[in-house]
């Protein structure tokens, strides 16, 4: 297919509402919790190439149980990397036989699995790559979150934000990328790049950094309680130019969650963000 015929379906894809396995309307909410809400909104950057975010927001029901997956994939060099995760990440993590037993390992393996499958692929997908924060809620009361790269998650307790991803930024982790033999610079431009090339740490793919580039993801465990107001994840076009305090701040008033999520996207392109920007958020009260 020409990139011009992907360009041209993504965004049919997109239209119909198949970025999410939810309804095309963008929301959802739990059967278990019925308190329990989600809304996603996507705005495509000022870039000439073709939009390379892609989220999951749904509930799935399984017998005495409903898992709440939510997920943002933030491609670069192209879109199929991420489209590729969309597909086949969550399956790969509840495939792991110890995913109830033993949750943060099953996801660090299925993480490591899903990039092996990705590099061997490389021909199939191209050269680029993605970031990933994905957010899977356990009968409404425990959140996992996990993430590689500078895509987000963060909760809202009592107004107060607290941040559960790590920003995989190359400074941070300069040296582990040297130990690799890769090297941090500068050059070209003012931000830190993997060999001179890529702004993150840690990714899916990129398959010409697969030597000095990680994607082992951060793993942090939340107990949803009473205090517990709302989750947003988003792609870095929204942490750009907002503040974890500021984007819970920002959408404390609204109790739709759609409408929160897409005044997410809408303040941080007010805010002159140029990259794209997807927001999932889920309200538990």
């Amino acid at each position: 297919m020409t990139g011009t015929g992907r360009e041209l379906l993504h965004k049919i894809k997109a239209k119909a509402g198949f970025c999410s396995s939810e309804t095309e309307k963008g929301r959802g909410k739990s059967k278990m919790s019925k308190h329990i809400t989600h809304g996603f909104h996507l705005i495509k950057g000022k870039s000439n190439h073709a939009m390379e975010d892609y989220v999951v927001a749904q509930f799935k029901e399984l017998p005495d149980n409903e898992l709440g997956l939510f997920a943002i994939f933030d491609g670069h060099l192209g879109h199929d990397v991420p489209e590729y995760l969309r597909s086949h990440l969550f399956d790969n993590i509840l495939n792991e036989s110890a995913f109830w037993t033993e949750t943060e390992n099953a996801i660090r393996r299925a993480y490591h699995i899903t990039n092996t499958k990705i590099l061997e692929k490389a021909v199939e997908l191209g050269k680029g790559g993605s970031t990933a924060v994905t957010a899977i809620l356990i009968n409404g009361q425990k959140l996992v979150v996990a993430n590689v790269g500078d895509s987000r998650a963060l909760i809202c307790k009592n107004g107060v934000a607290k941040q559960l991803s790590v920003d995989h930024e190359p400074s941070k982790e300069r040296r582990s990328i040297e130990n690799r033999g890769g090297f941090v610079s500068n050059f070209p431009g003012d931000v830190p790049r993997v060999d001179g090339q890529l702004a993150v740490a840690r990714a899916f793919g990129d398959k010409s950094l697969k030597e000095h580039l990680s994607s082992e993801p951060d793993v942090t465990v939340e107990m949803v309680d009473d205090d517990t107001e709302f989750l947003i994840l988003g792609s870095d076009g929204l942490w750009k130019v907002m503040s974890n305090q500021e984007a819970a701040d920002a959408i404390k008033h609204i109790k739709d969650a759609k409408s929160a999520a897409k005044h997410l996207t809408e303040e941080a392109l007010s805010r002159k963000s140029k990259d794209d920007i997807s927001c999932i958020v889920v309200r538990f009260h």
